[in-house]
């Protein structure tokens, strides 16, 4: 992925107000969201489901949520909303019209990963293990000291897979996924196809993960918005989630 430098002078700069002709792509855990120690201990709040039905609507249904999580653990969230949405980093999505689009991958083996994931699970108490389906991670938020250990269990799984799979790192997680497949094809996919196609691109997102996204955009002459510090390539920034609903919240006022 090429990646343009941080700016240094807008670092730490606010995006300007949201236009209605902003096609929004939002990630959920870290933007939306604050992140709990373990990925089902999540809130949705009647508050923002309303905020996001709202810019839904004034955008005419341009406006996508982007996860790792599946896309079955984003309905069950924030059900009974249904937006369009890519999950498990765009190897799944469903399109405007409702439309599913699930990627192809070798499943036979991938159980075999996802058993010896919980064997590893079993043994370290404080590890999570969430089976996406496709996507098999491992955080370790609450065993920081087993960090070394899950990152070569999971290099040792994309080894044995093969080039059909890589590594994904993220905040205290570290993932198996199909390869070739990220926030930002799963965006492109969405900027193809009405009603974003046409649109100016923007996406919010806290992590690494979120930089395959922000590169999108950007390619496609968009912008991107850093949720959080850390090294990033966006164009602006905002300092935590509250920050960001209340910018999304002026879109709508």
């Amino acid at each position: 992925m090429n990646r343009r430098p941080p700016e240094p002078e807008a670092k730490y700069a606010a995006p300007p107000l949201p236009t209605a002709h902003w096609a929004l792509f939002l990630d959920i855990d870290g933007t939306l969201l604050t992140h709990a120690e373990t990925p089902d201990a999540v809130y949705v709040d009647d508050a923002l489901r309303a905020l996001l039905e709202r810019l839904y609507a004034q955008r005419d249904g341009a406006l996508a949520l982007v996860s790792g999580r599946s896309i079955d653990d984003v309905d069950a969230l924030f059900e009974p909303l249904v937006l369009p949405v890519a999950g498990q980093h765009g190897v799944e999505w469903r399109d405007a019209a409702g439309g599913l689009h699930h990627l192809p991958f070798p499943e036979d083996h991938l159980r075999q990963v996802a058993q010896r994931f919980a064997a590893f699970k079993a043994r370290h108490p404080g590890i999570v293990f969430e089976d996406k389906g496709h996507n098999l991670a491992l955080h370790y938020r609450l065993a920081p000291h087993l960090e070394r250990e899950v990152r070569t269990l999971v290099e040792h799984a994309v080894a044995d897979l093969g080039a059909d799979f890589e590594l994904q790192a993220g905040k205290l997680v570290y993932e198996l996924k199909p390869g070739g497949h990220d926030k930002g094809t799963a965006i492109a996919s969405f900027m193809s196809v009405a009603p974003f196609a046409g649109r100016t691109p923007v996406f919010i997102g806290d992590d690494l993960t979120d930089e395959y996204g922000f590169a999108t955009v950007q390619r496609l002459g968009g912008h991107a918005v850093k949720v959080g510090e850390g090294e990033s390539a966006a164009d602006w920034r905002l300092p935590d989630v509250e920050a960001v609903r209340a910018w999304l919240a002026s879109a709508v006022k």
